[in-house]
């Protein structure tokens, strides 16, 4: 069964070797874990992955080969009350929606949200006041308020929140997606700059053949570094929140990105630029680079590359401590502004449909903030991209 299982993993394309296997294998006969489908998780898990990366890929190709392998009798637990009591999320129509008011500005949502703490003692909802959840009140989850703060649980699609109360986990983009096809790539292509660097690895044909020549017909073989693209690009990659949309099409850019260009460093931020960014969405509360540091590591050679929707609160770019996450000290317009000064060569791609662009208002802070150097991920939006950074 484990040598079937071991194919799965290959399927699925994970860099699972036969050495790896042979280590589980060696585990399981010194019979260090119990005799459960969730403890050989975890053991085949440590034995035949070597990167967090391929956690997810892991997960699900584990979940497809043992799906249904445990016994029914592990179904029989108790079903929590709240379980059975969770409601479909509640649909607003638009004049119930016009109906609510916004309280007007972060200060005041954040001072009204002290005094619902201070007040409020239990659960709530339905409501238009407490924080609780299905209603119309600014603070909570599962309702509708064209300007609250999500307090937990799930949005409800409105994305009208300006701060999030929660510690969300965001996944890192998968560089190795199969790219469905070519143009992607072939956009990419425009920006490159190709110089010859490194050690002597390719034949010079044309060198070799004069060379010869010159030499009465002695065979006199010459030989070039080989030609690279020697490009540099910072790619600053939005993760998480409306972004959950856009996975796929981000993946394949990003994989893209790397395949052609030599020279890629990446970080990813949420939802608009601040302080820090990060490299690991794991790990990103415990491992952040400043900001400043990125800013002064790299040359203004690079060409920098923005990648993200470009929707949210207005007040997450132009006002501080507009963060959905936490108090920033300056406002995310800010920090594009430097960045745009450090690297002269800089583009937003922006996976939303161009179209509504005109009725996101942060798309518009943003855009002018660059210079209007915001362009679509399509084939023509991409070719324009390369073209301004190629300047």
């Amino acid at each position: 069964m484990l040598i079937d299982f071991f194919y799965s993993l290959r399927a699925a394309k994970l860099p699972v070797s036969v050495k790896e296997y042979l280590t589980l294998i060696e585990a399981l006969k010194a019979q260090v874990i119990a005799p459960s489908l969730d403890a050989f998780y975890y053991l085949s898990r440590m034995t035949l992955v070597k990167d967090e990366q391929y956690f997810d890929k892991f997960d699900q190709a584990f979940s497809a080969y043992f799906h249904g392998v445990e016994s029914t009798a592990a179904l029989a637990f108790d079903v929590p009350l709240d379980w059975l009591k969770k409601k479909l999320e509640r649909e607003f129509t638009p004049e119930e929606k016009a109906q609510v008011e916004a309280l007007g500005g972060l200060d005041k949502l954040l001072e009204r949200l002290k005094e619902r703490f201070d007040e409020q003692k239990g659960r709530h909802e339905g409501g238009n006041k407490w924080i609780g959840t299905g209603g119309t009140s600014p603070f909570g989850n599962g309702g509708y308020n064209p300007e609250g703060i999500r307090i937990g649980g799930e949005s409800a699609g409105n994305r009208t929140a300006v701060k999030v109360w929660e510690a969300r986990a965001y996944k890192d983009y998968d560089d190795q997606v199969e790219i469905g096809t070519r143009n992607i790539k072939v956009a990419l292509r425009r920006l490159r700059r190709f110089a010859r660097e490194g050690a002597a690895e390719e034949l010079d044909l044309p060198d070799t053949i004069r060379s010869t020549a010159a030499n009465a017909g002695w065979l006199n073989i010459k030989m070039v570094p080989e030609r690279h693209n020697n490009v540099k690009v910072l790619m600053l990659l939005d993760v998480g929140g409306s972004m959950d949309d856009h996975i796929k099409r981000t993946e394949e850019l990003f994989s893209a990105a790397k395949a052609e260009f030599k020279h890629l460093e990446f970080y990813y931020f949420h939802n608009c630029v601040y302080d820090f960014l990060w490299k690991n969405n794991r790990r990103r509360h415990a491992e952040r680079a400043p900001t400043w540091d990125v800013l002064h590591k790299f040359t203004p050679d690079y060409k920098l590359i923005f990648v993200g929707d470009a929707t949210m609160s207005p007040y997450e770019v132009l006002q501080p401590g507009g963060s959905v996450e936490y108090n920033n000290a300056e406002a995310g317009a800010v920090w594009l502004r430097r960045l745009a000064d450090q690297f002269p060569h800089h583009a937003w791609l922006n996976p939303e449909p161009e179209g509504l662009w005109e009725y996101r208002q942060s798309v518009s802070a943003i855009r002018q903030v660059l210079g209007g150097r915001m362009y679509p991920i399509t084939l023509a939006g991409l070719e324009s991209a390369m073209r301004t950074l190629s300047k």
